[in-house]
């Protein structure tokens, strides 16, 4: 069997430079423990290349852009190009992010030279401008030939010619394989061996002595006589469900109703496969074109009556994107629905979001119950206290709308300097409420710009309570903040700690305009 390599050149590039929004001829390089991984053609006609420290790099090409390594991003990327070439031949098998290797479909396209012009084209009508192809008895000398074309070309390396055509090329082709390669390549370097037909011609018991198994396999690979197997991968399952509308349909509940039907069939579907999906992205199409999409998360999993309510609340959402709004009194849609999809964004095992001992009946009771107040209401109406991190007992309460998953949360385990210890205060109130407080000679107690009291404590009062004043019986603090100096904020404020005479407990705030009453240790 023939195997044919698709060969992306400088993908992590191509990916980071897409992310970023950068032009892509843009002079650009990849950077991994400050040094430069990968680097495309304009950064290496400027003298940059791999290898080298990221102040060098700078200093070769100033107008250099320097991207973060991601893998997971530069597979992402790759996988449409995987799909387009699995479109054409099933069988595909993803070596790494821009490098993918395929049994040479000769047969269904007339020869391997029209099967790699379709491919090629396949891929450029998809926006991979920079796409070369190989075809040979093996995968390495696939991959070097493919290496040699030109962009959007592709060799084709004759049965039985791969000896042939290896012996030219030089030994640093084998730099490209990692540390490894590039450790023999210098090695290779100072043996005087720059060709791979210099490496093919050596005895193979020297080649075993002096270059070990690695050195062995590399010198199978230079005479053409690479076995290496490749594995291809499953092509993964279409678990994407629709239902389209004809005629379209104008009304909100119609096409809630309508709906139903295909939502148990998008979570049959997934259970078959052992799968739950917590992000669901649901689009809904007008005139041809998607007038609506969101991505709706889950905190548990999604049932057939959660996307049947994902999908009523928005089309019924003020604001649904494009042409499409509701009129909530009518339940009208301004323009007609003519289909309803399903696209599952996040799938995990069913294993891990299996029952307990006892079931969760009583969970299901309360999530229904409370869904159904939100259809009545209003989806944004219902909302639930989460945890996020903040320095002030208001600032770290936030409100998701209930059935929605948290996200974009400030993170908790972070430091959080002036941040009040705990435990935390029972209530907080919506509005501060105006406070005083005094020292024993009657003096308002204010805090430095470093952070120091300026008096003790001695008494307290707060707005529209039935007490007047109230001695001190305890306090702590000062723990001081500036937040939003750099964008020119309030000021320094600091809070305190203060138990009154009655023995209960109050969180205060001395801002630049005063003492204010934020939350209490009931």
């Amino acid at each position: 069997m023939r195997v044919m390599v698709v060969w992306c050149p400088d993908w992590s590039v191509v990916a980071a430079l897409e992310e970023a929004g950068s032009p892509p001829r843009s002079p650009a390089a990849v950077l991994h423990a400050n040094l430069v991984e990968v680097c495309n053609g304009p950064a290496r006609a400027e003298g940059v290349r791999r290898g080298q420290r990221r102040r060098d790099a700078q200093a070769r090409c100033p107008e250099l852009v320097l991207l973060p390594a991601n893998p997971d991003r530069d597979a992402r990327a790759f996988e449409p190009v995987l799909a387009t070439v699995e479109d054409l031949r099933p069988g595909v098998a993803a070596l790494r992010p821009g490098l993918l290797a395929v049994r040479a479909p000769d047969r269904w396209y007339g020869n391997e030279t029209y099967a790699a012009a379709t491919v090629a084209q396949a891929l450029v009508e998809c926006g991979v401008k920079d796409v070369r192809l190989g075809v040979a008895d093996d995968l390495f000398t696939a991959e070097q030939a493919a290496r040699t074309a030109d962009p959007q070309s592709w060799t084709v390396v004759p049965p039985g010619g791969a000896p042939d055509f290896l012996r030219g090329l030089p030994v640093s082709v084998l730099a490209d394989e990692g540390a490894q390669g590039r450790e023999l390549v210098s090695l290779l370097d100072r043996l005087g061996i720059r060709s791979l037909g210099g490496l093919a011609d050596l005895p193979a018991e020297a080649v075993g002595h002096r270059l070990g198994a690695y050195g062995a396999a590399v010198r199978r690979r230079a005479r053409g006589e690479d076995q290496t197997p490749f594995a291809a991968r499953t092509p993964p399952p279409e678990l994407d469900a629709a239902v389209p509308f004809e005629p379209p349909l104008d009304s909100v509940e119609a096409v809630t109703f309508s709906v139903r039907t295909t939502a148990e069939r998008f979570v049959a579907q997934l259970a078959a496969r052992q799968l739950v999906a917590t992000g669901v992205r649901v689009e809904a199409e007008a005139d041809g074109v998607v007038c609506s999409s969101r991505t709706w998360l889950h905190p548990r999993h999604f049932g057939a009556r959660d996307l049947v309510d994902r999908v009523h609340w928005q089309l019924q959402s003020a604001d649904v994107g494009g042409s499409l709004r509701a009129r909530k009194q009518s339940g009208e849609v301004r323009a007609p629905i003519e289909r309803i999809r399903f696209v599952p964004e996040v799938v995990e095992s069913a294993a891990a979001h299996g029952e307990a001992l006892w079931g969760s009946a009583s969970d299901d009771l309360v999530e229904r119950g409370v869904a159904r107040v939100q259809g009545m209401i209003g989806y944004d109406a219902v909302l639930r206290p989460v945890l996020q991190g903040g320095r002030s007992p208001a600032a770290r309460q936030a409100l998701v709308p209930w059935g929605e998953r948290a996200v974009d949360l400030r993170p908790v385990d972070r430091p959080w300097p002036g941040r009040v210890p705990g435990p935390a205060p029972v209530r907080v109130f919506a509005v501060p409420r105006d406070a005083e407080v005094v020292d024993d000679r009657d003096q308002d107690v204010r805090v430095t710009d470093r952070g120091v009291v300026t008096g003790e404590p001695a008494r307290f009062r707060v707005e529209g309570s039935s007490v007047p004043w109230q001695p001190v019986k305890a306090w702590a603090g000062p723990w001081p903040t500036d937040e939003g100096w750099w964008a020119g904020g309030a000021g320094l404020s600091a809070r305190f700690q203060v138990v009154g005479s009655d023995g209960r407990a109050w969180l205060l705030l001395r801002g630049p305009g005063g003492w204010s009453l934020e939350a209490a240790y009931d």
